[in-house]
């Protein structure tokens, strides 16, 4: 039923390279979207065209994905992008942000650039695309916006400034997009891990889903981009308005966030001391 709703449907995906967008690009490319595969790598664009080519269903239609290169930190570039998009096949109705940068360290030791950087790729990137694709779907009161965020977006951590900031500006954009463009039959839904397993090898192209699943079972923490990619797809056809994939130690925690802020603040301080112990103690 989910992929019958993507039958025929324009379907652009961002950092579809990454192991969680080569997921995607799979469950829509099956479920016979016309896909529009964005990526930073022309030559791991073509790689994941001929993957996708060659696990195809005879007996079901599909269609060749189009591939456009795209930096989500070039903002100055996304227009001219973004016309190439449009002019794929004159329309978008599923845009899939999903493109992210990460990083983990002390606040102190990050210089304002790599701040820059992370909120050019997690929020002034993606947005800029979303402005530039959204009046086609206002024009045409259809659409459906997904952002891929994070538990992050939500529920900061230590030694995470630049990706929680990046994240919850994000969250905070698409949450308020959602009540503007209702009125123009435009959904939007925000996707949120704890965090999204990678997978090093890549899959044989004659035995793509079997490859995965045997290597989904050798990863014990996270989520896999499997099960994030199938979500996606659900969300898609059901029009959730927001998903949170997590294990009930988060899910309690932002609770706590929220009700007992206090209690939550002094968790979260001690455990920094803790590593900071740690830390003193191995040198």
């Amino acid at each position: 039923m989910s992929k019958s709703v993507v039958r025929n449907k324009v379907v652009v995906i961002t950092d579809a390279v990454s192991g969680l967008g080569k997921e995607c690009s799979r469950v829509f490319h099956m479920g016979g979207a016309r896909l529009i595969l964005c990526g930073k790598s022309w030559e791991k664009l073509e790689a994941l065209y001929d993957a996708l080519n060659s696990v195809a269903d005879p007996s079901v239609e599909t269609f060749t994905p189009k591939l456009v290169l795209l930096d989500l930190s070039d903002i100055n570039g996304i227009p001219e992008v973004t016309r190439e998009i449009l002019e794929c096949y004159g329309c978008v109705d599923v845009l899939i942000s999903n493109a992210s940068m990460k990083v983990k360290a002390p606040v102190q030791t990050l210089s304002l650039e790599m701040d820059k950087k992370i909120m050019d790729t997690n929020y002034f990137g993606p947005i800029t695309l979303t402005k530039g694709l959204l009046p086609s779907m206002t024009s045409r009161r259809t659409g459906h916006l997904v952002l891929v965020n994070s538990i992050q977006g939500k529920l900061a951590m230590p030694f995470r400034t630049a990706y929680a900031a990046s994240k919850h500006a994000a969250q905070a954009f698409f949450d308020c997009l959602r009540a503007e463009v209702e009125e123009y039959g435009i959904s939007v839904s925000t996707i949120s891990p704890t965090f999204i397993r990678s997978y090093h090898l890549q899959p044989e192209q004659a035995n793509w889903e079997k490859n995965i699943w045997k290597y989904s079972k050798k990863l014990s923490h996270g989520v896999h981009p499997v099960e994030v990619a199938d979500e996606i797809l659900r969300t898609v056809s059901r029009k959730k308005k927001e998903v949170l994939m997590a294990n009930p130690v988060p899910r309690a925690a932002l609770y706590i966030r929220s009700f007992f802020p206090g209690l939550f603040f002094a968790v979260v301080a001690a455990g920094v001391k803790d590593v900071t112990l740690v830390e003193e103690e191995k040198q």
